[in-house]
This record gives structure tokens, sequence and C-alpha cells, in this order.
């Protein structure tokens, strides 16, 4: 596949972020003054201001000119340095990865716990749920606001040898993790393999030169990141969601008006198909040669060893609990057979 057919598909799932951000916040802004003003958007894209996601979010600044909003938009390839940036206030909003942006929202961040969230109609369930107005609550913290979350898919570990396929082979083994995040780097360890700490902007690099031997990443990274050099031959993708991965849009709620976050949740519950078109398009992208398919009593024990994770984070404080009661009872409405479900 060229490498403009790969940027095209990550582009693709860009413009549904900033599509979503951009028209929804502009009006009431534009209304409130005759002047033209400036917002900030801080753009995390590994590739910088050459990349994919900077390129589609770039379409977006003379929209909103018409409307009397100059974007100053700015690329970051470390995604560290966007968050900070944005704390320290150099942005009035940010577009972050679920897992960075737990710092801003506990609640959100916790989005991403450890088989949490299972497939689809979980995810679909839980992003209608937030999109209420009465939701709201939860995506305020501080001066901080979510404006909208967006999947990313669901995240599947990378494996350079289709032997390792269960958890008592991954013992001993290097695992590109990303080592900001508590709950990767405790599920690591919790099946005794090694941690090679690593970020959004050098784990496929790992991956693919062999300096380690798995890493997770959902099939929309597949491409982009060239992780079938990594597979090769030899390797596989083991289907089984550790977890579900989501974009966040964050603002400084005190630089737009009040009903903005809920305008960009409004919008971006209508285009749900469209980004899950790009998912299925990504995950349908990987030759089924590739994927790698557990038994379901392997799944079972599976979803068992990321529940006693998930809790034992969710006791440190690394979760929050409402969000975890929240997804719980999204799983049981899809699978009341589930042993969890029985408490």
């Amino acid at each position: 596949m060229k490498l403009s057919s790969l940027s095209r598909r990550v582009a693709a799932a860009a413009a549904l972020s900033a599509s979503l951000v951009v028209p929804a916040l502009v009006p009431p802004l534009a209304h409130a003054q005759s002047e033209i003003i400036e917002r900030s958007f801080c753009v995390f894209d590994p590739v910088g201001a050459n990349g994919p996601l900077f390129a589609i979010t770039k379409e977006f600044q003379p929209v909103a000119l018409q409307q009397g909003i100059k974007l100053d938009l700015r690329a970051y390839t470390d995604e560290k340095v966007a968050a900070e940036d944005f704390k320290a206030g150099q942005c009035d909003a940010v577009l972050l990865t679920g897992t960075r942006a737990r710092e801003f929202n506990k609640f959100t961040g916790s989005l991403e716990a450890m088989g949490a969230v299972p497939g689809e109609e979980e995810m679909r369930l839980l992003y209608n749920t937030l999109s209420q107005p009465k939701a709201r609550p939860f995506l305020i913290d501080g001066p901080y606001e979510v404006a909208g979350v967006f999947p990313g898919g669901a995240i599947y570990l990378h494996t350079r040898d289709r032997n390792v396929d269960s958890v008592e082979k991954l013992q001993g083994k290097r695992i590109a993790t990303l080592d900001y995040d508590s709950a990767s780097v405790r599920m690591v360890r919790h099946v005794g393999a090694s941690v090679v700490g690593s970020n959004s902007a050098n784990f496929a690099g790992k991956f693919n030169n062999g300096s380690v031997d798995l890493a997770y990443a959902p099939a929309v990274a597949y491409q982009p990141l060239e992780l079938y050099k990594g597979v090769a031959e030899k390797g596989g993708v083991f289907k089984y969601a550790l977890a579900y991965m989501n974009f966040q849009v964050i603002i400084h709620r005190d630089r737009f008006p009040d009903e903005a976050g809920q305008m960009v949740r409004d919008q971006a519950i209508k285009r749900l198909d469209e980004a899950y078109a790009i998912i299925a398009e990504a995950e349908s992208g990987i030759p089924d040669n590739v994927w790698m398919h557990p038994p379901a009593k392997d799944v079972a024990e599976y979803d068992k060893m990321l529940r006693q994770v998930r809790l034992s984070l969710l006791e440190d404080g690394v979760y929050d609990e409402r969000a975890i009661k929240l997804m719980k009872a999204i799983r049981c409405r899809v699978d009341g057979a589930r042993s969890e479900c029985a408490s």
C-alpha cells in the first residue's frame, strides 16, 4: 500500500475529530463579538506539521476565519509536551489520546481501562451515554472540559512470533509499554513480561526493528506506522481487545462559551458511524492470515485477568470509580451472562 494511501486513512480519522470540534465551537464565539478573535489548538501528530493529522486540521482554518476566528494550529510530535503546554495555558484546546488526557479528567481518562470495553456495541452505548447533557458534570474537572471523545478502535497485542499465543508465553518477553501509563505498566508486569519504556512516537520503531518482542496498538496504526514490518512472516495480531482507544478534545472552559462542549458532543454522536467505518476499514486492511484468534475458553480467562488488574488499579486510585461502574453496567447490559454480572 502506498504511503499516500496510508496517510489518507489516518487523515480521514483526523478529519472526523477536526470537523467535530471546529465548526461547533466557531459560531457562538463569532456571534459574541465582531472583531477577529484568536484561539489556539494544540494538535498531537507523531509526524509533526507535515503529518496527516495536522494537515487535515489545517483545512478548517479558512472555515473558522469566515466565522470570525483565527485558528492558531500548533503541531506536536511529543504528546507529553502538547499536554504540558495546554496545562500551562499556552493553548486554548488540545487533541490527546485518552490515556494522556487522564491528568485533565480522571473520569474520561478511565475509559481506556483494561478490558472495560469489550467491543463496538459497548463503546457505542458508552458514547451515547456521555453525549447526553446530564453527563456534562462528569466531563468537567476544574478549569477543563472534555468537549469530545472519539473512538480509535480496539487495542490489540502485536507479536513478532506467532508462537507467543498465551499469557504464559508472555513471561520474560519484552513489551513496548507506555511508561507514563501506570495501567499498562501494571498489566505488563502482571503477566511476567518485561517493560520497555516507550511513548506514542517511538513504540512502533522499537517493535519494527526488534528491540521489543511485542507492542500494543489499534488497527488504525497497523499500516501508517508500518507495524507489518515487525509482524513480518512469523508474527501476528492477537484479536482480543485489551482496551478501547479514544481521542479527546479538551478545552479551557473560560475561553469558550458555556454551551461549546455540548455542541461538540451533539455533533460527534451524529457521526459515530463514520468513525466506526474508518475503524472497520483499518481492521479489514490487516490480512486474515495475520490475525490470531484465541479460543473461547482462553478469552474467558483473559477477561478475568483484566478484571483483576482493573480492580487493583481502581483501588490504587488510578481509575475513576464512577467510570468503572458505568462501563460494567454497559457490559452487563450487552451480555448479562458474564460472570461479573452476577454480583
